[in-house]
C-alpha cells in the first residue's frame, strides 16, 4: 500500500490535489449541514449579519481561494507548504461553489430553484478533481507518446481540435459535457456529434430550416430529461436540502 501511495500520489505530486479535493468536499457537506440547521432553526448556528448586513460564506471563500491559490502556485507540487495551501484553497472553493447560484444570479437564490445549480457545479467540480487524481491530463495530452509530445505540430493540433469540440458541445447546450471534455476528449467528441439541445445556440441557428432535426432533438431531450430529471432532483434534494421547509417558531 505504501509503495502504491508513493508511486501514484506522492511521487507525481498529486497529494496537494487530493487534499484540496477532500477539503473541498468536506467543506461543502459541512456548510450545507450548517445552513440546513440555520434554516430549520436548530442548533447554535445563526446567520452572520454585523451591522444588519448578511455576510454570505462566499465572501470568506473568495479570500481563502485567493490565499490558497497564490500560495499553491508559489510552493510547487511537493512539501508541507503546498499541502497546506491546497487545503486552504479546497476550503475556499467549497464555500464559493456552495453559493455559485448566488454569484451567477447576483441574488440570494440559495434555497430557490436556481439554487440547485450550486449542487450541480459542486458535483461537476468534484468529478473533475477525481479525474485529475486518477491520471487524466487536460486535453488528452497524456494519450500522446513521448515522441508526439515533442512534436509541437501534433501537440498544437490536439489542443485546437479538442478546443473546437468543447466549443461545439457548449454551443449545443451541453455545458456539463463541455467541461468534462476539457479533461476527457471523448466526452467533447460525443457531445459535438450528437444532436443539440432544443433552445441552444446551435439549434436556433442550424435547425431553423430543418424541422426533422428539431423534432428529433426535442424528442431526444424529452426522453433524456424524463429518464434523469427525477433522479437528479432527488439527489439535489438529498444533498442540498431544498425540500426541507423551515420550522416555524411559536411566539408567545
Amino acid at each position: 500500500m505504501g509503495d502504491w501511495w508513493y508511486r501514484n500520489i506522492t511521487e507525481p505530486g498529486k497529494l496537494p490535489v487530493l487534499l484540496a479535493l477532500l477539503a473541498f468536499g468536506a467543506t461543502f457537506l459541512l456548510t450545507r449541514t450548517v445552513t440546513r440547521l440555520i434554516r430549520a432553526g436548530r442548533g447554535p448556528f445563526r446567520d452572520i449579519a454585523p451591522g444588519g448586513t448578511h455576510i454570505h460564506h462566499v465572501v470568506p471563500g473568495i479570500v481563502l481561494m485567493t490565499a490558497g491559490g497564490f500560495g499553491a502556485v508559489g510552493s510547487g507540487r511537493h512539501g508541507v507548504t503546498a499541502c497546506v495551501c491546497a487545503v486552504v484553497f479546497g476550503v475556499g472553493a467549497g464555500l464559493v461553489l456552495d453559493e455559485f447560484a448566488l454569484v451567477l444570479h447576483l441574488d440570494d437564490v440559495y434555497w430557490s430553484e436556481q439554487g440547485r445549480q450550486s449542487v450541480e457545479v459542486v458535483v461537476l467540480a468534484a468529478a473533475l478533481g477525481a479525474l485529475v487524481i486518477c491520471g487524466f491530463s487536460p486535453l488528452g495530452v497524456n494519450d500522446l507518446t513521448q515522441d508526439e509530445q515533442h512534436d509541437r505540430g501534433v501537440f498544437i493540433a490536439t489542443l485546437v481540435l479538442n478546443f473546437c469540440l468543447v466549443v461545439v458541445t457548449l454551443l449545443k447546450g451541453k455545458p456539463r459535457l463541455a467541461v468534462l471534455g476539457v479533461l476527457v476528449p471523448f466526452a467533447a467528441w460525443w457531445g459535438a456529434v450528437r444532436l443539440a439541445r432544443p433552445g441552444s445556440s446551435w439549434a436556433r441557428r442550424c435547425y431553423r430550416r430543418r424541422p426533422r432535426a428539431r423534432a428529433r432533438a426535442s424528442l431526444r431531450a424529452f426522453r433524456h430529461d424524463r429518464r434523469w430529471h427525477r433522479i437528479s432532483r432527488r439527489f439535489q434534494d438529498l444533498v442540498g436540502g431544498f425540500r426541507e421547509p423551515p420550522v416555524q417558531r411559536r411566539t408567545r
